[in-house]
């Protein structure tokens, strides 16, 4: 496909369509690594021009990826929606740009006639704003025991990690939790290993209180997928299945999954019949196919648009961007995260997928609390499904810094957001918020105090 674009007298030649997304790719560290980054900015400035002018149907005659060598290409293309592309199919990636933010598309309609490149590609011609204000006109609603992506709503995991996977300090976080009003998304725990019995037993914990105290949520033990499989072999009450998931095959390779595999995993999991249709649970990062080795000479961003045409052919609950937790050699600093994380949410919610972000970073890269506020609260203004409440906002077993539950109550209150309905009148029913207000009620409801005496 070579393209040819002139800015001030000066000549850019982009070779085929995968040179021209990573040069029109906002600067991020994890691009330059690979050595896919635009030379400076006037290469970046000429991408995007050219990029603005290039028709959607280019998208269908050139893959980034070669359609024979990778399942994740094959499940893009063979999986297109024609019909919900035809509406958009005239336009150019600007020309859609233009009109998701004017309002004359319905997101919804086009979604499934959308390939992760086209997202991808809208999402490098957009400002912060524009990305708000694209994401917040896309409503994705799933269901399992709570309602999650409902305008008005923001919904939490309840992520309540201990680095020995000990059941009393779980417990006591799950507790801290609920009593703030997180959890009505997931509770899911990362457990310290992938060992067999105590992933089972992590289950069977989160099924009992869960079950006893009647909350309408859903449980998930984050181990790998194959030791869910097995679990569900078993006789486990798995609610959701969790993976992380990459945008091509090597990537997914890496760790440790095929289509097939997930596919497998899901209908293991319908066929317990705990809930609806809506039974995986994804996450995906910029910059893991790149750790990988299985980039094939993309960028980062558009990959994890690639990830999330794999989740997308799953129905999942819930889908997340973990944007920091891969560390600096990808997104280096605030400003890379913050931009990375609302691209990422934008893209994932015009390809009809429930975006949550994991609002975070490592201890080694050039970010702060400043930088997890300000990214944070211009997501749920752009209306994402979900964030983590982690205790005190710092993993002690990951080791990472993310949102705590504070930080939910904060942007509920701020932006007058309400939890899940099932879940928010469980919390009123409980005492947990005050009746028929979505605040905290004064002092510790009594159903828990003798929780709290007994721990």
């Amino acid at each position: 496909m070579g393209i040819t674009h002139t800015v001030a007298g000066e000549r850019f030649h982009f070779a085929d369509l995968r040179t021209l997304l990573a040069k029109a790719s906002p600067r991020r560290s994890g691009d330059e690594l690979a050595g896919v980054a635009a030379a400076h900015a006037r290469e970046r400035v000429a991408a995007q021009l050219a990029l603005a002018d290039l028709p959607l149907k280019a998208f269908l005659q050139e893959s980034v990826v070669p359609y024979e060598d990778d399942e994740v290409t094959r499940l893009i293309v063979d999986t297109h929606d024609a019909g919900a592309f035809a509406a958009i199919g005239h336009l150019t990636v600007g020309a859609l740009r233009d009109a998701l933010l004017a309002g004359a598309v319905d997101p919804a309609a086009i979604a499934s006639g959308l390939t992760p490149e086209m997202a991808a590609a809208v999402s490098k011609l957009c400002r912060l704003q524009d990305l708000l204000l694209i994401a917040q006109r896309c409503e994705v609603v799933t269901q399992f025991r709570s309602t999650v992506g409902l305008r008005g709503r923001l919904a939490t995991r309840l992520q309540p990690n201990h680095p020995t996977d000990d059941e009393a300090g779980i417990a006591a976080s799950l507790l801290d939790g609920l009593l703030m009003g997180s959890g009505d998304a997931v509770i899911g725990i990362n457990p310290a290993t992938d060992n067999l019995p105590q992933v089972m037993r992590l289950l069977q914990m989160l099924d009992a209180v869960i079950a006893h105290h009647d909350i309408p949520t859903q449980s998930c033990v984050l181990t790998h997928v194959t030791t869910t499989i097995e679990a569900m072999a078993r006789g486990a009450p798995v609610d959701l299945v969790f993976q992380s998931i990459a945008g091509t095959e090597g990537a997914n390779r890496g760790f440790g999954i095929t289509l097939a595999l997930l596919d497998e995993a899901r209908q293991a999991a319908l066929s317990l019949r705990r809930g609806g249709r809506h039974v995986m649970y994804f996450e995906t990062g910029q910059g893991s196919a790149l750790s990988s080795g299985a980039h094939h000479g993309c960028d980062q961003q558009t990959l994890e648009c690639r990830a999330y045409a794999v989740a997308r052919r799953f129905e999942p609950l819930l889908v997340n961007s973990v944007v920091g937790f891969i560390g600096p050699e990808y997104l280096f600093d605030g400003k890379q995260i913050q931009r990375a994380g609302l691209e990422d949410h934008c893209a994932g919610k015009l390809m009809g997928l429930p975006m949550g972000v994991d609002v975070c970073f490592t201890n080694h890269a050039e970010a702060d609390v400043d930088d997890v506020d300000s990214l944070l609260t211009l997501l749920c203004t752009a209306g994402c499904n979900y964030i983590m409440g982690v205790p005190g906002s710092d993993d002690i077993m990951l080791g990472y810094q993310s949102t705590s539950f504070h930080d939910a109550l904060a942007m509920r209150r701020l932006l007058g957001l309400r939890p899940a309905p099932e879940f928010e009148a469980w919390l009123q029913r409980m005492g947990v918020f005050a009746a028929e207000a979505p605040q905290l009620a004064a002092g510790v409801p009594a159903r828990f105090a003798q929780l709290l005496e007994q721990a």
